[in-house]
């Protein structure tokens, strides 16, 4: 079997087995458990209180930030994951010396970093597909709701979380594992303040403002990816109208998604380049 494919499957199976693992699950689970007795007992107020003729809009909007809301929660938990996962894969195994039993064996280093990445990325596959699968279900169920483009929002949360654990995967093939993920949570945070700077901005109609949000989206991209997943799920009326926390006045380009693509190969790329000459 190739050697890419044997570590692959030897490190998702070895992060499932991480407390890491396990805690995303659980708090995901509880995530979920919670989420679904508020949309039970929501859905169902939400029309009652409504003015006469507009429940049913009323309602489908409301559900949408419902769901929205629910999947930004499962987001930043599969961000999260994918950071701290990774975070500790390289710089720990160097630091402990289990690495060596790795690369003194007919093994690429390239292939070591792909394996690496391609098991973290199906483990990051199959938790969002269950988690924000679940929030879905569960709306769809209680409240017959359906939001527009799923698979495509879907698609860019996968994009966000793997855009998150290739530069954790890059950093962490270069330093201690503490600093991996002060730098990537620091980043993340510099996106999430760059993304509301900019929404401000374009409300007020400050152009300054809206370059200051670019330029933070260009510095770490993932807070944009995830703007452009609300814009591609929120209802047509909460488009329009901005009526939604989650309502992007200013929306990211499909460029900004190629942008955010290319971001992610290239840190894969320099991963690669890093590790290989790295003094082990």
């Amino acid at each position: 079997m190739n050697p890419t494919f044997i570590i692959a499957r030897l490190t998702f199976r070895e992060a499932v087995r991480r407390r890491i693992v396990l805690t995303a699950l659980i708090l995901g689970a509880s995530f979920l458990i919670i989420f679904s007795i508020g949309i039970h007992l929501v859905a169902g107020q939400i029309s009652q209180v409504s003015p006469r003729g507009y429940a049913s809009i009323a309602q489908s909007e409301g559900i949408n930030f419902l769901l929205l809301a629910g999947l930004y929660t499962i987001t930043f938990l599969s961000v999260a994951m994918g950071a701290l996962i990774s975070a500790d894969t390289l710089a720990g195994e160097i630091n402990s010396g289990t690495i060596q039993s790795v690369v003194t064996k007919p093994v690429r280093r390239a292939d070591v970093v792909l394996g690496k990445w391609l098991g973290f990325a199906g483990l990051l596959a199959i938790y969002i597909l269950l988690m924000a699968g679940g929030v879905v279900i569960s709306v769809k169920l209680q409240a017959n709701y359906m939001a527009p483009n799923l698979i495509r929002g879907f698609g860019l949360i996968y994009l966000e979380s793997l855009t998150m654990m290739t530069v954790a995967l890059m950093l962490s093939s270069r330093f201690s594992a503490l600093a991996t993920g002060g730098a990537v949570f620091g980043l993340y945070g510099l996106a999430f303040i760059g993304g509301w700077v900019e929404q401000f901005g374009s409300f007020i109609q400050s152009q300054t403002t809206v370059y200051i949000g670019i330029i933070s989206s260009l510095i770490f991209p993932c807070e944009a990816i995830w703007r452009r997943a609300a814009y591609e799920m929120q209802s047509p009326l909460s488009g329009v109208l901005g009526m939604s926390p989650f309502s992007a006045i200013s929306v990211p380009s499909a460029l900004m998604i190629v942008y955010a693509i290319i971001y992610a190969l290239v840190a894969l790329a320099l991963t690669f380049s890093i590790f290989s000459h790295r003094d082990l």
